[in-house]
């Protein structure tokens, strides 16, 4: 196994591992995300759903905001995992929202890892969201 895929797997199992944390009492879709820092350091998240919708965050959004509190500002790869119960869908894509965030901190070409441990599917932030609005355009 390369390097590249056991860093991969070792997010996605982390990515698993922080969806147990999931709060979704409402949707029942519980996800899990392990975002990488350029420091070496995982950070994880999941979803925490509130009965006013709005409030509720996804675990992609969860990953970032915890890493930036602590001064984390540039990412190397994430892991998202989600799916019903103790089911894992073949991919969880980032909400639009969350593809906002990741691209204010992070290269287009940055890795997305979706999928299960099984079967990874690796995509770039740039296919997740073309034309995507940063600092740049300001």
């Amino acid at each position: 196994m390369t390097d590249q895929k056991e860093l991969y797997a070792s997010l996605m199992a982390s990515a698993v591992a922080a969806r147990e944390y999931s709060y979704s009492p409402y949707s029942g879709y519980r996800v899990g995300a392990a975002l990488l820092g350029a420091d070496g350091k995982v950070y994880t998240g999941c979803n925490i759903e509130n009965a006013g919708y709005t409030p509720t965050n996804c675990a992609e959004r969860t990953a970032v905001f915890k890493a930036v509190s602590e001064g984390v500002r540039e990412f190397t790869a994430i892991a998202v995992v989600g799916g019903s119960g103790e089911t894992l869908d073949a991919a969880c894509t980032p909400c639009g929202v969350c593809r906002q965030v990741l691209a204010e901190f992070c290269e287009p070409g940055m890795p997305v890892i979706l999928g299960t441990p099984e079967e990874m599917r690796v995509m770039t932030l740039g296919e997740l969201l073309p034309f995507a609005f940063t600092k740049k355009n300001l």
